[in-house]
């Protein structure tokens, strides 16, 4: 067939418009033949199995339970502004006339004075059953029963109006444990330590665990229990007393030879040096202990070695040569190792869950460095 240019225009024409049509004709579902039939004809069913077998098990699923997170999408904008500024530092504003009452809040004066009062009634007491012994001595000559300033029965009548209601208090206002520690180290002072000091050297061991039980009540007070970190802390203040005092007897035998108080010093004084130095030595055990009683961080036993160390040498030197001027340095070193060492404790303290709130331990401190004039 003979084509023109013009039927080969309408041919083209034509196909085009076919392909056009087709491609946005509606689309229809395609038609599948039906094999139903086949399929019940295929073998490999399981018609032939029993039916427990034929049925499989579906595993128990057991839902997870939904931890409700809480959104701050809802939260309204006072209270949002207000949640972020109560983590930031504030402006620093100091009104001095309100210094007092800020240094009362953070040395926990309340809770200190309490402490401090129990303390008291043992340090009046000691002086009336001492009055004709501390006359023959310089170094407590001048206390003021020696001197008549006060009649015996006011100085008694002061530490029972210091121990009684110090108690009291502690039992009722703190927590019974705390009082009772405060009770019992009033006895140990009065009825022990004082009396002991003319029969026995063993008053210095008495008079050091005197020393270390303020720290321990403070620390009960603040938590009503006696957990290691209590014990730690009473460790630290009972074995540093050893350098502290005997370094100072050292150079005030003659002083208690002259008022009949049996003192290491005075009757043993190879012994006086051994146990400065043994006490001086387990200071840093007891460090080593803080991070495994899970009271401090490890960094602390090696922070706290170099002024450990330090106690130490000083200790093995008045040992060794038992001069006064040793003995001297060894006391004056004593003056500043505890309260370096009770910060140090302090700054590597391993903080639990319950204190991120607020820090603690200012009171405690604060008593640790009360008892280290116990001695």
């Amino acid at each position: 067939m003979l084509k023109t240019p013009c039927s080969r225009a309408a041919g083209l024409t034509g196909a085009a418009v076919t392909l056009t049509l087709l491609i946005n004709a509606p689309q229809k579902p395609a038609q599948h033949p039906d094999c139903s039939a086949a399929l019940q004809e295929r073998p490999g069913t399981l018609d032939h199995l029993p039916a427990p077998a034929q049925i499989q098990e579906i595993p128990d699923i057991k839902p997870v339970p939904h931890v409700a997170v809480p959104s701050t999408d809802d939260e309204p904008e006072a209270v949002r502004k207000a949640r972020i500024e109560a983590r930031q530092w504030k402006e620093l504003s100091i009104n001095y006339s309100e210094l007092p009452g800020i240094y009362a809040r953070l040395s926990k004066i309340k809770l200190t004075a309490l402490v401090v009062t129990t303390a008291a009634a043992g340090y009046a007491m000691a002086p009336y059953f001492e009055v004709p012994f501390d006359s023959n001595m310089n170094r407590t000559k001048n206390r003021p029963l020696v001197r008549g300033q006060i009649s015996p029965l006011h100085a008694v009548s002061f530490a029972l109006a210091c121990g009684i209601p110090g108690v009291t208090l502690l039992t009722l206002a703190v927590n019974p444990l705390t009082g009772l520690l405060g009770a019992l180290n009033i006895v140990l002072y009065t009825c022990c330590y004082t009396p002991l000091k003319r029969l026995s050297i063993t008053n210095t061991w008495v008079g050091s665990l005197v020393g270390a039980i303020p720290p321990i009540m403070g620390w009960t007070a603040a938590t009503g229990t006696l957990d290691p970190g209590a014990l730690l802390l009473g460790a630290f203040l009972y074995s540093w007393q050893f350098p502290h005092f005997n370094s100072l007897s050292w150079n005030l035998r003659e002083d208690y030879s002259r008022g009949g108080y049996r003192m290491m010093s005075v009757t043993h004084p190879t012994l006086c040096k051994q146990v400065a130095l043994r006490h001086s030595v387990a200071l840093i055990g007891l460090s080593a202990l803080g991070p495994v009683l899970d009271v401090t961080t490890w960094t602390f036993p090696l922070v706290s070695l170099p002024i450990n160390l330090y106690i130490s040498y000083l200790a093995f030197r008045f040992y060794q040569s038992g001069e006064r001027q040793s003995a001297r340095k060894l006391f004056f070193c004593s003056l500043w190792h505890l309260p370096m060492l009770l910060l140090l404790t302090l700054t590597c303290k391993k903080r639990r869950p319950s204190e991120e709130a607020g820090p603690t331990g200012s009171a405690d401190t604060a008593v640790a460095l009360h008892a280290s004039s116990s001695s």
